[in-house]
């Protein structure tokens, strides 16, 4: 032996913490999830016949796997008494509470904030809602619902044709910023001592990410066109097809930009042309100098002008479709991607690759510590540590109470 110890783990920042979550689909298991990867104790709280994203077909199929890594799972009826008191002693013994069922099904079990905070003061009790309160707060909310009646789905579409956002924009950035305003909460309970109620809502997420909108509009009195219709503040900024049918995006967001993809081109007249000579200038010029770089940038291959690009320091994009991204090469060297087991469905038991919450800490990128977890898999650890005996769980599991 030479003496030398490895390196001990750095700690997370959340270690220590408990979480429980009564959450479901993905706005609420996002938050988890954040608290998770940070480093939390994240207890997923689940019927006793599974999370329905378990066995969701189609777009929901990633849902459980990608949302609930490193949490543990424990599956309690909250219709019987007995399971509501596990669920109860549990809530008492945590940190955060994070929940986003309708308005009211909480308070129905005696597991909303007033009720638990009268045991536990120092409780930080996190709620994921359609909308905040107000005259829409008992409409129900789905991602698409409030991309529509937010504005982002008018947005997103061409005229006439509004089309929600390609990934769940509004739960996974709700689940954020519903993890943001925990852990805002934890730091001020170390200064009062005291708890505090977080809300967290779609519809108002929604309408933060189309704020940008509503300023424009404020600024210049003229609504924003949707994005396929708008008016881009850079004449060089779009999809081009390129030889065999392929496509890939080109900008050059500044002057000097274009003076260089004008040097690398080896578009000379485009360079000295002076009604080009400013981005504005060029902005102006839109209807007739698209098609002629269009026409220009054609015959090229996507991969030899990203070539071109790459090496001018010139922004450009691939366009990638989500599975090829399993082998992007950065992804892969980087760490951005992790083998996890999958624990539901056709497919339970073997491995796949997640992606990674896009955080470094330390030099050091946020790990899977926990698979994402079969259902009930921790229940009778978590019930034993909340003084139940082991004969006490075996016989709620007979009964049907927990899982």
């Amino acid at each position: 032996m030479n003496g030398t110890q490895p390196a001990p783990s750095p700690r997370l920042p959340l270690e220590g913490l408990r979480v429980v979550e009564f959450t479901h689909m993905v706005m609420g298991p996002t938050c988890g999830m954040v608290l998770a990867d940070l480093g939390a104790e994240v207890i997923k709280v689940e019927p006793v016949e599974g999370d329905r994203t378990r066995h969701l077909l189609g777009a929901g199929a990633g849902f459980f796997p990608m949302f609930n890594r490193n949490k543990k799972s424990i599956a309690l009826d909250l219709r019987s008494p007995e399971g509501l008191e596990v669920a109860r002693r549990l809530a008492a013994s945590a940190d955060v509470v994070a929940q986003n069922f309708k308005p009211g099904v909480m308070t129905k079990y005696g597991l909303d904030y007033a009720a638990l905070s009268t045991q536990n003061p120092r409780l930080i009790y996190v709620n994921h809602t359609g909308f905040l309160p107000g005259p829409y707060e008992h409409r129900t909310a789905l991602d698409e619902v409030v991309q529509m009646m937010g504005g982002l789905a008018y947005m997103t579409g061409r005229p006439g044709d509004p089309l929600r956002a390609g990934t769940s924009v509004n739960d996974i950035m709700g689940g954020m910023f519903g993890a943001i305003g925990a852990m805002a909460a934890l730091m001020q309970r170390g200064i009062t001592g005291r708890g505090q109620e977080v809300d967290s809502a779609l519809f108002e997420n929604n309408v933060f990410l189309v704020g940008q909108h509503m300023m424009q509009y404020a600024v210049t009195g003229q609504p924003a066109a949707p994005m396929p219709d708008r008016i881009s503040s850079w004449a060089l900024y779009d999809v081009f097809s390129v030889k065999d049918g392929e496509q890939i995006f080109l900008a050059a967001v500044s002057d000097a930009q274009w003076i260089t993809f004008c040097d690398a081109m080896g578009y000379a007249d485009l360079k000295a042309d002076p009604l080009l000579a400013t981005n504005n200038d060029r902005v102006r010029a839109r209807p007739t100098l698209m098609p002629d770089l269009r026409r220009r940038l054609a015959p090229h291959s996507a991969a030899e002008l990203a070539a071109i690009f790459e090496k001018n320091g010139l922004p450009f994009a691939p366009i990638s479709r989500p599975e090829q991204l399993f082998d992007d090469p950065h992804l892969n060297a980087t760490g951005g991607l992790v083998d996890i087991t999958l624990p539901d469905g056709e497919r339970a038991g073997q491995t796949a690759r997640t992606t990674l919450f896009p955080l470094r800490m330390d030099g050091q990128r946020l790990g899977v510590r926990l698979q994402p977890p079969v259902l009930g898999q921790h229940t009778a650890e978590l019930m034993e540590q909340l003084g139940y005996t082991p004969d006490q769980v075996q016989a709620l599991q007979a009964q049907g109470v927990v899982a």
